[in-house]
């Protein structure tokens, strides 16, 4: 027992690590001017795809508990959820602060012009208000309205996907240009909101015991003399 929770604590370190490594590779960057001849618009893209990913890996939290039998996936749903929300918050700072300096006569006519923002902005809306939420003293004040507000997380989920896919610039039917990432963002978050769906998470879970049920008899059953 003790060797499980001493593994699991260097799982959580090593989490806790890779989530801030992107931010110190990014400030490396920034401070030997290694972020191209745009370092704003660069910073502003790592940050968002860091964001995307973490918010991946807390989605695949729940499944990796449910299928995959590893129950303490889900002790690490909260700190990536966290992660993925400061990505978003410094991807928000540096579009609004470092770019248009905090200024809404130029936000405001960006924000009708470009699409993607009509996407990004709800989804970072839904992030802040989760994470504001994500605490014992939340939970305990809210009740059940807690669960009915961090489920949320998946219409945040969708519209992230849908931010990437209308920033990027790129031909979606000829799969030119940089359409891979929100069409891989799209396949993996899509995977991980569908295998929550009730009817689809009996049915795996269904195929999961048949595929355990006979490994399980001839474990038990008694060996046959030669």
């Amino acid at each position: 027992m003790n060797f499980l929770k001493s593994h699991f604590t260097k799982i959580r370190w090593a989490v806790h690590m890779a989530a801030w490594l992107p931010l110190v590779v990014l400030l490396s960057d920034a401070v030997n001017n290694n972020l191209t001849f745009n370092p704003i618009q660069a910073a502003t893209q790592r940050t968002g795809d860091t964001a995307i990913i973490l918010l991946g890996l807390s989605l695949a939290c729940s499944p990796l508990s449910t299928y995959a039998g590893w129950k303490d996936a889900i002790k690490l749903r909260r700190a990536l959820g966290l992660y993925a929300f400061m990505y978003a918050a410094v991807h928000f700072y540096l579009f609004v602060g470092a770019d248009f300096g905090f200024q809404l006569r130029f936000i405001v006519p960006e924000f009708l012009q470009k699409y993607y923002l009509w996407a990004g902005l709800p989804a970072f809306a839904i992030l802040c208000a989760l994470a504001a939420t994500s605490f014992r003293w939340a939970m305990r004040r809210m009740g059940k309205n807690w669960k009915r507000l961090h489920r949320y997380i998946y219409l945040g989920a969708i519209l992230v996907v849908l931010h990437l896919a209308l920033v990027i610039k790129g031909d979606f039917f000829r799969l030119g240009g940089d359409v891979w990432k929100p069409f891989v963002a799209a396949i993996v978050i899509g995977g991980l909101l569908i295998v929550r769906i009730p009817r689809m998470r009996r049915a795996l879970l269904a195929l999961k015991h048949l595929g355990a049920r006979p490994a399980s008899r001839s474990a038990s059953a008694p060996i046959e003399p030669e």
